[in-house]
């Protein structure tokens, strides 16, 4: 873990705004010189505090209107089990975000559709025939907020 100043924490809210932003703008917006700004996120990323800078695309404007959100228990154990549904969960597109969770469910899965109809298509035809699926519960979003971490 690093330590984090006021200023970084300035940098990475700025960042968290808007990741395209040069590192002369960052400095414009944390008062700090273009190179001085640099050396900082160059640090962050050194550090593994920054990852990577990313683009936020609307799935609705590229008609995908449905988003679910699956809770998958397995029906076998094992490690062999475990990476074969992986290694062919990440292989739908489809499939937005894979997280292996404690609790109820071993898997959540976030699953983008264009409709339900569509929605039902791949869970029937490419979900449910994944090795190793047991129970599954769906949950269709209906409305999200994303929240930046607090820095």
């Amino acid at each position: 873990m690093i330590d984090l100043d006021d200023t970084d924490r300035a940098i990475l809210r700025a960042l968290l705004a808007d990741g395209g932003l040069s590192a002369k703008a960052v400095g414009e917006a944390t008062g700090l010189s273009q190179p001085a700004a640099w050396r900082r996120i160059r640090r962050l990323e050194e550090a593994g505090v920054i990852t990577g800078r990313h683009i936020t695309v609307n799935a609705d404007a590229l008609g995908y209107g449905v988003s679910v959100f699956l809770g998958i228990k397995l029906a076998g154990r094992g490690r062999a089990s475990l990476a074969d549904f992986e290694r062919a969960v990440t292989a739908i597109p489809e499939v937005q975000l894979v997280q292996h969770v404690l609790g109820l469910y071993d898997y959540r899965l976030k699953v983008v559709a264009r409709d339900i109809a569509d929605f039902e298509r791949i869970l029937r035809r490419r979900i449910m025939t994944l090795p190793g699926v047991g129970d599954v519960e769906s949950n269709v979003l209906l409305s999200s907020e994303t929240r930046p971490l607090p820095i």
